[in-house]
């Protein structure tokens, strides 16, 4: 697998209303998207630095993954993702390679990605995601 660019890195906060702003201000960023991914319990705000994005993420749910993500560990750095050309390829070449798969296909994401996370437990403690823009 060979990764074309960090898509984004996600950050868990407790208030997108607040956050924003902070970003805004401090950085001079300018947040282009909010975004609600109901099947995941959460809300999103991008931000763009350079190719990267910084991903908001607020749980919309207290028993979503951010939302136990925020009781457990509190705000802050929740993954990284990295974009990836063939996703369901890249999905399978990881598993014969014994890594341990979060999503076994591909599922739609913010942005209308396509997504796929793979389990901390096998890349040394960080959630990492991988992402492929939807075939046109």
């Amino acid at each position: 697998m060979k990764p074309t660019h960090i898509e984004h890195i996600g950050i868990a906060v407790e208030s997108l209303e607040e956050a924003i702003p902070f970003y805004e201000k401090t950085f001079g960023l300018k947040c282009y998207s909010v975004e609600e991914v109901k099947d995941q319990k959460v809300k999103t705000a991008f931000f763009k630095v350079g190719q990267t994005k910084i991903e908001l993420l607020e749980s919309t749910a207290p028993q979503g993954p951010i939302g136990k993500f925020i009781e457990k560990k509190g705000q802050g750095v929740h993954h990284i993702a990295f974009a990836v050309n063939d996703l369901q390829q890249q999905l399978d070449e990881l598993e014969t390679k014994e890594v341990k798969l979060i999503d076994k296909t591909p599922r739609k994401g913010a942005e209308g990605l396509n997504i796929a996370f793979l389990h901390p437990k096998s890349t040394f403690g960080v959630l990492t995601e991988l992402c492929e823009e939807p075939q046109q």
